[in-house]
């Protein structure tokens, strides 16, 4: 079994930044993707961003492109997802989910317990 955990969320004004963090922990497969999806109010999870298990290759939400930037630190068995210029519609409870595999899927075997993102203007 491998237990997620977020930190780094927060409230910040439009056009701010925040990076989240999600550390892996427990039985952690030797291919493990990981990757973030979210919940806005009223709205069904979606994908965010995904990273392979090399980091090597990562995929993006349209609605993040450009303004998001995952990746990992394996030897750390952490994803970071920075997000910069920050909107009031990516507000929302972001969950960091992981796959055994070599690109994360979408239903995730494992998910974070979430942290969540004000984003106010």
């Amino acid at each position: 079994q491998v237990e997620l955990v977020e930190s780094g969320g927060g409230s910040v004004q439009t056009g701010g930044s925040l990076r989240l963090s999600c550390a892996a922990s427990g039985r952690t497969a030797e291919y493990l993707a990981m990757g973030w999806f979210r919940q806005r109010p009223g709205k069904e999870r979606e994908f965010v961003a995904g990273i392979s298990f090399s980091g090597g290759t990562s995929d993006y939400a349209d609605a993040v492109k450009g303004r998001f930037t995952i990746s990992r630190d394996n030897a750390a068995n952490t994803a970071h997802l920075q997000m910069e210029n920050l909107k009031p519609e990516d507000t929302a409870v972001y969950i960091c989910a992981a796959d055994p595999g070599v690109v994360l899927t979408s239903t995730p075997d494992y998910w974070g317990q979430g942290t969540q993102v004000s984003v106010s203007s």
